[in-house]
């Protein structure tokens, strides 16, 4: 089995080459979704929120205050961290998991997709990276459109992510989505077709 980081800039397209990815056979995990369901559900996560930045970081009904939380850390690099040091070591140990879940199903590919793949030190936990880029025009005005959110509130997002030639330099392969749903599905396979038949180190 091979693990593939897949990871790109606000609206670069991750979630849909993933798609495609799954659509060719592999398994994805997702660290969006494994970071919110930790952030509600494990004890000791939550536990730790409260202590960092207060019991109104849950409602009285025991879930997320995700306003309140963000309030806490928009624009705070140093409470940004805080929250990441909680979180992230808890969404990579449920990553190694999956992994041996993959292997024990004899799974070909298992995709770890993560917007702070490379930040969080993600890349060390994969075999190869895949990063999705896209012109920044393209990247804001889908990212501002899902999100329904003011473009300059998306750049300021984009600002606290690696630029895109840092990613590109550090990354295995790079996919360009700055063209059609054809043209993105035909990358995918192009990957897929390279890494879904290699060994994991």
């Amino acid at each position: 089995m091979t693990t593939l980081g897949v990871t790109g800039g606000i609206g670069s397209g991750k979630t849909t080459v993933c798609r495609f990815l799954k659509d060719l056979g592999a398994r994805v995990f997702f660290a969006d979704d494994e970071a919110k369901r930790i952030m509600n559900d494990d004890d000791g996560a939550r536990r730790a929120i409260r202590e960092a930045f207060g019991a109104e970081s849950y409602d009285a009904e025991g879930r997320l205050n995700r306003a309140h939380l963000a309030e806490q850390v928009f624009g705070d690099d140093e409470q940004v961290e805080r929250l990441n040091r909680i979180v992230h070591p808890r969404v990579m140990a449920a990553f190694e998991r999956a992994k041996e879940h993959a292997a024990a199903a004899d799974e070909r590919l298992l995709v770890h997709e993560a917007a702070l793949l490379l930040e969080a030190g993600g890349d060390e936990h994969v075999d190869a990276v895949a990063v999705v880029d896209a012109p920044e025009e393209v990247r804001v005005r889908r990212a501002a459109q899902r999100d329904d959110a003011d473009p300059e509130q998306v750049r300021a997002r984009m600002g606290h992510q690696l630029p895109p030639r840092e990613l590109r330099r550090r990354a295995d392969y790079v996919i360009d989505n700055g063209g059609s749903l054809e043209e993105l599905r035909e990358q995918v396979k192009a990957v897929w077709s390279q890494v879904a038949g290699r060994r994991s180190c």
